[in-house]
């Protein structure tokens, strides 16, 4: 004989291997989910639960709880492979087989969560990645902490934009001139959205690239909204540069800096 306390929004049942789930000298018991076909596709759920083992001499439970399981379409019972020793069940002095009957029973609690679905958008690759030119008129009148923004740009159906640290960020601060991409798109996304991006950071002179930075990658979420690209160049060698207008990076004191940006996956 067997109870079970549940929800009525799910069917239960209990599955007891007197012989052992996997043959041996013990007694197997398993909770197992029935009549799943009313659940939504793709169902889950989790569930901590208690098995009980009535001893019909004493009236009292043996009670054996079981952490937290996810029940889903694969995996749709959990339990004990050895609940009880056969010699143990069988011995008329322990109280658990009496006449021929055993007594058991469960205790359910469904943990409900809320879904997560995730959509991934890949984006075919562009032979030709967007190249977007941030131009910084008197550059040369900067400030101490000062943070020049640009405005924003769309690739791609994202919203970027493009920052430089005067004087670096928090672990070079007075040492080194360091760029930021931001994902302005980012603001908004939910918790389990995000973009992949491969880019590259560049420092143009009157020349061409005065500086440039490896190929960079980077997933952008609402948590992780940057990316920051520092030692450009160091302060000493900025000074300098402007001193000597060394490099060339400074044409009619306008400072000009380039992303090159391919949004790959879009989560």
């Amino acid at each position: 004989m067997a109870f079970i306390n549940m929800k009525p929004d799910y069917k239960w049942r209990l599955i007891i291997y007197p012989d052992g789930k996997e043959k041996g000298n013990h007694i197997s018991v398993y909770l197992a989910m029935s009549e799943t076909s009313s659940l939504r596709e793709d169902w889950e759920f989790n569930a901590t639960f208690t098995i009980f083992l009535y001893n019909q001499i004493s009236g009292k439970y043996g009670c054996f709880r079981v952490n937290e399981r996810c029940f889903n379409e694969a995996t749709s019972k959990w339990g004990f492979p050895k609940l009880i020793s056969k010699k143990m069940l069988i011995d008329q002095s322990t109280g658990y087989l009496v006449d021929d009957n055993i007594v058991l029973g469960a205790e359910v609690l469904v943990i409900k969560r809320n879904r997560v679905i995730e959509t991934v958008n890949v984006l075919k690759p562009t032979k030709n990645p967007q190249i977007c030119e941030w131009k910084i008129q008197e550059f040369s009148k900067w400030e101490d902490d000062r943070v020049w923004i640009s405005e924003e740009f769309t690739i791609r159906n994202v919203d970027w934009k493009m920052k430089l640290y005067s004087t670096g960020n928090s672990n070079s601060k007075g040492r080194e001139l360091s760029m930021e991409l931001v994902c302005a798109s980012a603001d908004t996304f939910n918790t389990h959205q995000k973009v992949k991006a491969e880019f590259y950071m560049r420092l143009k002179g009157e020349l061409g690239v005065v500086r440039s930075s490896g190929k960079l990658s980077h997933w952008f979420t609402s948590s992780d909204k940057s990316f920051t690209q520092s030692s450009f160049i160091s302060f000493v060698g900025l000074r300098f540069a402007l001193r000597k207008r060394k490099d060339g990076f400074l044409v009619d004191d306008c400072c000009t800096l380039q992303i090159e940006i391919s949004v790959q996956l879009v989560v």
